[in-house]
């Protein structure tokens, strides 16, 4: 059975209305103590879709996995019995809530390479608005080297999704979603969002909302888990290409416009 925990209205239209919010103290320290071994294991155990994110020559090592809490019983513990259900129902004003997928994002000490300004929906193969992604550190994370975001962008424009060490168009054909604009050159234009956290935070996000962070400095190890939920609007967006994360084969279960219910997005909530 989940824990609940019960967020505020302001908390619920901030989400809504800017597509990211804080959320303070959620986690205790047994779930951080949980999180923090499933973790370990993760990077003990990396998974055929491990992807190293930094290039060779950095001085760090930027390492992301996917999708492998049904080996990880850390991770399955917080993803069904933690507050993650109960919050992502309340976020996404949704009846019910399905685990979409684990994402394990790991900078090392010293990391330089920066995670490039993207929305992740464009990479799915889900549509519908009802979502919500979960970015959950077990280290004390800086301003300087957090999430950042733009304010209201899932309101608006998909912008064509690239691979981030190459900038490659491998997803949508070139030309058909909008290229993303000069972020960082027009701050007026583009409001961002940044939250210092520390363990037992996180940060909601829409899966629509631009988003971005830098690398961590020499001394600073930033481990982080992301936990993905959708809502009652989800729907299968089957494609031609390989998503990512892919789940090879779903569309010989799943047709195209179909509810997400398969074995690989259990309920976990309503």
């Amino acid at each position: 059975m989940s824990r609940t925990h019960l967020l505020s209205p302001e908390t619920i239209e901030e989400y809504q209305n800017m597509g990211a919010v804080v959320l303070r103290g959620v986690f205790n320290a047994q779930e951080i103590q949980t999180l923090e071994k499933g973790i370990e294991h993760n990077l003990a155990h990396l998974s055929p879709l491990v992807q190293v994110a930094s290039q060779a020559d950095d001085p760090g090592r930027f390492v992301e996995d996917f999708c492998t809490w049904q080996s990880n019983p850390d991770y399955q513990s917080i993803l069904s019995n933690s507050t993650l259900p109960h919050l992502a129902a309340q976020l996404m004003q949704s009846k019910t809530v399905r685990l979409y997928h684990d994402h394990l994002l790991v900078k090392e000490p010293g990391t330089k390479q920066a995670t490039p300004w993207h929305q992740d929906q464009p990479y799915y193969n889900v549509s519908g608005r009802q979502n919500v992604s979960f970015w959950i550190p077990v280290d004390p994370v800086p301003l300087v080297s957090t999430l950042r975001f733009v304010a209201q962008s899932h309101l608006g424009t998909w912008y064509m999704p690239r691979t981030f060490r190459d900038q490659q168009a491998k997803w949508f054909p070139e030309g058909s979603l909008a290229d993303l604009p000069s972020i960082e050159e027009k701050p007026n234009e583009f409001k961002q969002l940044a939250w210092a956290l520390e363990p037992g935070d996180c940060v909601a996000f829409q899966m629509l909302s631009l988003h971005a962070s830098s690398g961590v400095g020499p001394q600073s190890r930033r481990r982080v888990f992301s936990a993905r939920y959708l809502g009652d609007d989800a729907r299968h967006a089957v494609r031609p290409w390989l998503t990512s994360p892919p789940f090879v084969g779903l569309d010989q279960r799943l047709p195209d416009g179909a509810e997400m219910n398969d074995a690989l997005f259990p309920k976990v909530w309503g």
